[in-house]
């Protein structure tokens, strides 16, 4: 597809081609161009610890040396279970700076689902978080983990088996690491693992030249000045790093500008607007949840979100109410993008520099990526301009594959082009709208939750006959699991009790918020149960709710 098919070309103002210069060698080569450029600025503050880019480029050399000398090496994978915090930032470019992958693992897992995770990719390091430490450790002896780093900031954790703190085994490093070559375009910097509509989690291989080539791309469509950031500006960490987004368009970001990270480990809406009024930073990005919650302030005005430059919104669908109203408050526009883990993630965007977000698009497709709408039956065939189809992407953040699974491949990856199985249109001007995404995928606070995973669980609990689960319309998440169940006769069993047998067996996000149970569930003329069936009921009671007595 030449620049001539491109309609989207005309949202680029002063980039007539739209392309990125794809930047060469590595993560590791990437922090030591901002170490040597930035030293003595601030790469990290942390509840009041600064950290400059000079002492994270140390910080990094001496993990990496502790980690070599204790047997990592190039290829293995070392899994990151960790909030937002410095030794995130540490471990990640001291795994890469070896030629290890990182190996992403969400903190609110439970132990089926870390254990699965350190099982498929083989990871032989831990570094984890105190409080989630017990669950590693729960699991550790089905792996092939031989190491657990915890990083306890509380001082509170009772470690088992010779297991070492975060900051006793940096300080045991007796040399540096030896230095590895890297290709870029081959060698994997993360797995990171998203669902699958057969319920098994896939982790997609990230290379580094995936990753570097995003940065670029999402620098060339958020700003239109290099030296935007030469003060050593802020940008709010509050998306979490061990997810896609945050990796990309906050943590390397930061990196590459030479911005001041502020890193924030959990998400609350007062404690942010503190943060926000305290330290002045210019880029906020977020979820929609995390925008909904900051629009329940009563005081909202008050704390310098009109100070703020960019806001970009991300990981679900931005509701166009929302928009308006936190538009209307503060002044400001959310400016609203696509993505997903297997193009690391950012693939279309609205250009911060026209000013304004077209409202329900995901934008355009950014720098050096091609997209089209295709026929969703054959995945071949574009369908005309406005037409709804699958989109399909094509550009240097697409990954290279998923970890062990060729046919997942094949089946995703066709010619070059990347099948996302969500369902697009594309306008006259070039803009893109989802119009339904991946048959079954639900999409809560951000996170892809896949139904059958929940189903699994919901059929392991002994009173439960059938069940299905859906997504149901949610104010704040955006999404969230409603499951429903036939129960087994003989027997009875509560809305509570199935809603407890889950929350053990789910992260959060993922574990029902309702149960309704129902004598039958929809069926196949074969049997298959009809999980879109009950979806679309839920959605006509939202569309076509009860007209009161």
């Amino acid at each position: 597809m030449n620049s001539k098919e491109r309609p989207w070309i005309k949202a680029y103002a002063g980039y007539a081609e739209a392309e990125t210069e794809v930047p060469g060698g590595s993560l590791t080569d990437l922090l030591r161009q901002a170490v040597g450029e930035h030293a003595d600025r601030t790469a990290i503050k942390f509840y009041g610890r600064a950290i400059s880019f000079s002492q994270l480029g140390q910080a990094v050399e001496g993990l990496a040396g502790a980690l070599s000398q204790n047997g990592l090496q190039k290829g293995d994978r070392i899994a990151l279970m960790l909030p937002n915090c410095p030794q995130y930032v540490i471990s990640f470019f001291a795994t890469v700076r070896l030629g290890a992958t990182v190996t992403q693992l969400n903190p609110m897992y439970v132990e089926r689902e870390i254990e699965y995770i350190l099982r498929d990719s083989g990871a032989k390091k831990v570094v984890v978080y105190a409080d989630m430490y017990p669950r590693v450790k729960a699991v550790q002896r089905e792996t092939s983990v031989d190491e657990v780093i915890v990083v306890d900031l509380q001082g509170t954790a009772e470690l088992q088996d010779g297991d070492k703190l975060f900051d006793d085994y940096l300080r045991s490093a007796t040399g540096a690491a030896s230095e590895v070559e890297i290709d870029p375009a081959e060698d994997l910097a993360a797995l990171q693992y998203t669902g699958g509509t057969t319920g098994v989690s896939k982790g997609a291989m990230l290379t580094h030249r995936n990753l570097l080539a995003n940065v670029s791309q999402s620098l060339d469509m958020f700003i239109d000045d290099e030296d935007a950031f030469a003060d050593n500006e802020k940008i709010v960490g509050v998306l979490p790093y061990f997810h896609i987004f945050g990796l990309t368009c906050v943590m390397l970001f930061g990196i590459k500008q030479g911005l001041q990270q502020l890193l924030v480990p959990r998400f609350e809406a007062q404690e942010m607007a503190d943060l926000v009024k305290a330290e002045e930073p210019v880029m906020f990005a977020a979820v929609p949840t995390m925008y909904m919650g900051l629009n329940t302030l009563d005081d909202l005005e008050s704390y310098g979100f009109d100070k703020i430059r960019t806001y970009n919104s991300g990981g679900s669908a931005l509701p166009v109410e929302l928009a308006r109203s936190f538009k209307k408050r503060t002044g400001k526009t959310l400016f609203e993008g696509y993505g997903l883990s297997e193009a690391s993630p950012v693939t279309h965007f609205n250009p911060p520099f026209l000013g304004e977000s077209r409202e329900g698009s995901i934008g355009v497709p950014i720098p050096s990526t091609d997209a089209r709408i295709v026929d969703p039956e054959t995945g071949e065939k574009e369908v005309e301009t406005g037409e709804s189809g699958e989109l399909v992407i094509k550009g240097p953040q697409v990954m290279k594959g998923y970890w062990g699974m060729p046919e997942e491949t094949a089946n995703t990856l066709r010619d070059g082009w990347l099948h996302t199985g969500d369902v697009a249109r594309m306008d006259e001007d070039g803009y893109f709208y989802i119009v339904d995404r991946k048959k079954d995928m639900i999409l809560a606070s951000g996170y892809n939750v896949y139904p059958r995973e929940i189903e699994e669980i919901l059929y392991e609990h002994p009173r439960v006959s059938e069940a299905v689960a859906v997504g149901v319309p949610d104010e704040y998440r955006g999404e969230s699991v409603k499951a429903f169940v036939v129960g087994k006769p003989g027997g009875e069993v509560t809305e509570e009790e199935i809603l407890a047998f889950c929350r053990e067996r789910l992260a959060p996000y993922k574990a029902p918020k309702t149960i309704e149970f129902r004598e039958e569930l929809p069926k196949s003329t074969v049997g298959k149960l009809l999980r879109r069936v009950l979806a679309d009921e839920e959605r006509e009671k939202v569309s076509n709710p009860p007209s009161p007595s």
